[in-house]
C-alpha cells in the first residue's frame, strides 16, 4: 500500500483560506502533484459568517489580502481604505474567535497561530525558551512612554512594531539623539492623521509627526525591541527567512536592503544564500540553523514556521526577529511540496510526537 494511504483511506487535506489567493492555489497544486485529491477549501468569509469547519487534516492559511475578510475580522461596518493600518487588535480578536470554530486536526494549531501573531507573546515565549532575541522594553502606550522607557533603558535606537502587524506594516526603525529624531518606516501619513502601509520606505525627522504615528498605533498594542545591528554584504544589510518544516530548516531566502526594513515587497532584493553562508562561516551558519530548529520546538504541533533570523554585524551572533505562522510562501521554492511530503512519509508525525513526548 503506497504512502498516500493511511489504512485503506487516501489522505485528504482541507484548507481554510481565501479561495482565489495564490497561497491556497499553490498549496492545492502541490497536493495534486503528490497524487492527493484536490484539498477542500473553506473560505475565511464562510467561517467568519458562522459556518464551522469539521474536517480531517486542516491547513490554516492567512486571511490577508481580502478587504471583506478584513472587515469581518475587525467587526467593522465598512472595509477600510486600501493599505490603511487600522483595527489590528480587533482583527486579532476576530481571528481568535474564528479559529475556535475550526475543527479537525490543524496542521498549525490555533494556539500556535495566535502566539505567532502576537509579537509580545511570541517574544516572551522565545526568550523564556532560551532563544536569542533582541531585548524588549516593558509595555509602552504612546510616544511619551516610549521616550521615557528608552531613556530608562539607555537605548537610543529601537524597532517599534505593532503587536499584531505583518509585512512590516506600521514598523518603525527609530533613532533618537537628544532633540533629534529619525524614523524609517513604510508608514504613510494620510488625511486626518490616518496611517497607510506604503510600498515606499519613508524617513521622518519631525518629532511631532513621529509622535503622532506612534500615538495612533499604540492603542492596538506595541512591541519595542532594541535595534539589532544587522550584518551586511556590499552596501546592503540582510536577514533571513528560514522555513522550518517538521522541525528541520529546509528553505532559506536572504532579504537584502539599503534601509533597516528588509521585507521584499518594499522593493528590496533577494540575496545569495551561498554568499551569506560563506560570510558567516560554517560554525555561525550551523548555530543559526540550530536556533531556527529550536524555535520550531516551541511550536511542536505546527507543520511549519517561518523564522526571521538576523546575523549581527561581524557574523558571530544572531537573533530571531519574528516567527511567522504564514511565512512559508516563498515564490520559486518548493516549500509546499516538502510540507506535503513530510505528511505523507511520516516525518511530521514523528517530529511532533518526539516534541510532545
Amino acid at each position: 500500500m503506497g504512502p498516500l494511504h493511511r489504512g485503506r483511506r487516501v489522505m485528504r487535506l482541507a484548507v481554510v483560506g481565501n479561495p482565489d489567493n495564490r497561497r491556497v492555489t499553490l498549496f492545492a497544486a502541490a497536493a495534486v502533484r503528490a497524487g492527493l485529491p484536490t484539498p477542500r477549501v473553506h473560505s475565511w468569509h464562510s467561517v467568519l459568517t458562522g459556518s464551522p469547519v469539521l474536517d480531517g487534516l486542516v491547513r490554516i492559511e492567512s486571511p490577508g489580502e481580502d478587504a471583506e475578510v478584513d472587515r469581518l475580522l475587525r467587526g467593522a461596518a465598512a472595509p477600510c481604505a486600501p493599505g490603511e493600518i487600522v483595527g489590528t487588535a480587533a482583527a486579532y480578536r476576530g481571528l481568535r474567535s474564528a479559529l475556535g470554530r475550526i475543527g479537525g486536526r490543524l496542521l498549525n494549531p490555533a494556539d500556535d497561530i495566535l502566539t505567532m501573531n502576537d509579537k509580545r507573546l511570541c517574544h516572551a515565549m522565545l526568550r523564556d525558551a532560551g532563544i536569542p532575541v533582541p531585548p524588549a522594553l516593558p509595555a509602552v502606550h504612546g510616544w511619551a512612554s516610549l521616550r521615557e522607557a528608552m531613556s530608562a533603558a539607555g537605548w537610543s535606537r529601537v524597532f517599534v512594531k505593532p503587536a499584531h502587524g505583518s509585512s512590516a506594516s506600521g514598523v518603525i526603525a527609530l533613532a533618537v539623539a537628544g532633540p533629534r529624531v529619525l524614523a524609517v518606516t513604510s508608514v504613510e501619513v494620510g488625511p486626518y492623521g490616518r496611517l497607510y502601509n506604503s510600498l515606499r520606505v519613508r524617513r521622518y525627522d519631525d518629532e511631532a509627526t513621529v509622535a503622532a504615528i506612534v500615538d495612533r498605533l499604540a492603542p492596538d498594542g506595541l512591541h519595542v525591541e532594541r535595534w539589532f545591528p544587522k550584518a551586511g554584504l556590499a552596501d546592503r544589510v540582510l536577514d533571513l527567512r528560514v522555513v522550518v518544516i517538521a522541525g528541520s530548516p529546509s528553505h532559506v531566502v536572504v532579504r537584502t536592503s539599503r534601509t533597516p526594513l528588509t521585507n521584499l515587497h518594499l522593493g528590496n532584493a533577494r540575496g545569495d544564500v551561498a554568499a551569506v553562508r560563506a560570510a558567516a562561516g560554517a560554525a555561525s551558519w550551523e548555530a543559526a540553523m540550530r536556533t531556527c530548529a529550536e524555535v520550531a520546538r516551541c511550536f511542536p504541533r505546527s507543520l511549519h514556521v517561518g523564522v526571521d533570523l538576523m546575523f549581527r554585524s561581524g557574523w558571530r551572533q544572531h537573533a530571531v526577529a519574528e516567527v511567522n505562522a504564514f511565512g512559508d510562501l516563498l515564490p520559486g521554492l518548493d516549500t509546499y511540496d516538502v510540507e506535503i511530503a513530510s505528511l505523507l512519509d511520516g516525518r511530521y508525525d514523528r517530529w511532533a510526537g518526539a516534541c510532545v513526548s
